[in-house]
């Protein structure tokens, strides 16, 4: 399975070597993407290929179930990261519809190490527990509870020390919330974004 691997990665990198002989001399000369991407570990939502970019234009941060833990030095390193040395314009906090992670959420099943990886989905489930009873059935409640682990997560960013630096000195950065259908390949906007301001006028409210 490792030959066949590198056998796909030679002949992928000769393709791209046709049809543009520069393409990995421009890559490898400067690192400069518009986007963060905060995704879920699932092999079927790889940032790039979902929202249609070329490597080199999306920077990438993926674990199981697109969870924003205040405490994950792994997250805040790559989020510091690119809003500090790579000058990010775009955040994207972004989950998606069947989520194994969601799915484990709300099972009573015994998860081992997931089981504190997966507690902020757990509270939110329990939170929101009233609003997710009116959806018509288990798929739908765990997509809902997908859509507001985005939510959350989009807002914990927002949060972080890193992003309240950023917005003090007048960085134009903005957070985004998104959500990939794995039956369609859609994404979808939660119109949850959040820029420069935003937890200024909430206090001033």
């Amino acid at each position: 399975m490792l030959n066949d691997l590198l056998a796909r990665n030679y002949e992928w990198s000769k393709q791209r070597h046709a049809e543009e002989p520069d393409y990995f001399t421009r890559l490898a000369a400067i690192q400069a993407p518009e986007f963060f991407w905060i995704g879920c570990s699932d092999s079927r939502v790889p940032a790039n290929v979902v929202a249609g970019l070329d490597p080199g234009e999306v920077f990438v941060h993926r674990n199981v179930a697109n969870i924003v833990h205040s405490s994950d030095m792994n997250l805040l390193s790559a989020l510091e990261f690119a809003v500090e040395a790579l000058k990010v314009r775009e955040i994207i906090v972004c989950g998606h519809y069947g989520c194994g992670g969601v799915k484990a959420a709300t099972e009573d099943l015994p998860q081992s190490l997931a089981d504190h990886w997966l507690e902020p989905i757990r509270r939110l489930a329990r939170s929101y527990a009233v609003d997710l009873s009116h959806e018509p059935d288990i798929e739908a409640r765990r997509d809902r509870l997908a859509e507001l682990n985005v939510v959350e997560g989009v807002r914990r960013v927002c949060e972080t020390p890193i992003l309240q630096r950023a917005w003090r000195r007048r960085a134009n950065l903005r957070v985004h919330g998104l959500i990939y259908g794995l039956k369609d390949g859609r994404l979808r906007d939660l119109d949850c974004s959040i820029g420069p301001g935003h937890f200024q006028k909430e206090v001033a409210e």
